[in-house]
């Protein structure tokens, strides 16, 4: 062990938005101020209105390569490769990010490897078919071959992590079904000193995040439509413009927002809709922070976030009807909630809670104190 400070690196896999993932990223850069940053590929106008702005990202040769910032998916079968040239043999502890390729650095024995999963990667393991339903025939041809490929060299990879962190019970059990892997969790952190508790409302349900299949805004406003009720969308993605298509006049597709738009809405809403299964979900907790309820889709991490009947409501059949059934035992009043408790439970998340426990499992798992 190196008696000198330990030496880290943080290897993420790709920096093209500011999400979850990169909320996550944003925690480890500043518990591990002096740690290098690694990723495959990054946006330089994210990058310079994130936390990330005076920090210098190092990139594997992905960066460069014609238009990858926008096209950075299109690259993904050379991810592997790129990953595997970067030189990390001069540091102590290696962390790294994934939901995306990032864990299949090679490492001398020397070096400890931790890698914080978000998730085993959806397109390749247990998502593939769904994407591939929805992919163009061209996208189809190609997809076959290539994640057959990333399948094996993901599984493989696995192999080269000394110590893994999942960010909800949900996940692990998925690093176990596809890596046969152990993992500890640790659920991402929020910052509770961000938010404020506001008990009133405006009587409008809120969506906030990526307008993605899998994430089911669509489901969520053909719902609304339903009930007449005020729904407001906020967020962009390959399902946008369909969402702007079916929503009806009481439903508000507002698109990208800043973050302090978003903490606003967060502030205003009634309640927050999560339609999606999600590995974790750090929305639900932003929402819960403010002191508002949130109704989720009985599965994934909203499991382990949202507590039926304390802090939302959870629905049990993916639909339309079953997000209504659960929607109008609020409306009817059927169920109550107290915004400060929701609140007290959201500061159980707090980032004072992640990183003690991060340096913890670092310090027990490798010796090293960083």
């Amino acid at each position: 062990m190196n008696a000198l400070k330990p030496r880290i690196a943080i290897v993420h896999y790709w920096i093209t938005s500011w999400r979850g993932g990169e909320k996550v990223l944003e925690a480890l850069a500043a518990l591990f101020p002096d740690a290098d940053i690694y990723t495959n590929v990054y946006d330089p106008a994210v990058v310079a209105a994130s936390p990330l702005a005076n920090r210098e990202i190092r990139t594997t040769f992905i960066h460069r390569l014609p238009f990858a910032k926008r096209l950075y998916q299109k690259y993904l079968p050379l991810m592997p490769i790129a990953l595997e040239q970067l030189d990390l043999s001069g540091y102590d502890l290696v962390i790294s990010t994934e939901s995306g390729p990032a864990k299949g650095v090679v490492l001398p024995p020397e070096v400890a490897h931790v890698c914080y999963c978000f998730t085993p990667m959806r397109y390749v393991w247990d998502m593939y078919h769904d994407y591939l339903a929805h992919a163009g025939w061209f996208t189809r041809l190609m997809m076959r071959p290539m994640i057959h490929y990333l399948r094996m060299w993901d599984r493989l990879s696995a192999d080269r992590v000394d110590h893994f962190l999942a960010d909800s019970a949900f996940v692990a059990k998925r690093i176990n079904k596809f890596y046969r892997r152990d993992a500890e969790v640790l659920y991402p952190p929020i910052e509770i000193d961000e938010f404020t508790l506001a008990p009133e409302h405006e009587g409008f349900y809120l969506i906030v995040g990526a307008l993605v299949r899998y994430k089911k805004a669509d489901l969520a406003v053909r719902a609304f439509n339903q009930l007449g009720l005020p729904l407001v969308v906020v967020g962009d993605g390959e399902l946008l413009n369909e969402i702007k298509a079916i929503a009806g006049p009481n439903v508000k597709v507002l698109g990208r927002r800043s973050r302090a738009e978003i903490l606003d809405h967060y502030r205003r809403c009634k309640a927050l809709l999560f339609p999606g299964i999600e590995d974790f979900g750090i929305v639900p907790l932003e929402a819960m922070a403010t002191g508002k309820p949130v109704i989720a889709f009985g599965r994934g991490g909203a499991l382990e976030t949202v507590i039926d009947g304390v802090t939302g409501l959870h629905f049990h059949q993916q639909t339309e009807a079953g997000l209504i059934e659960a929607v109008q035992r609020i409306e009817h009043g059927a169920v109550s909630f107290d915004a400060a408790t929701i609140r007290t439970h959201a500061a159980t998340f707090d980032i004072t809670h992640f990183n003690a426990n991060l340096l913890r499992f670092i310090r027990d798992k490798t010796g090293l104190i960083v």
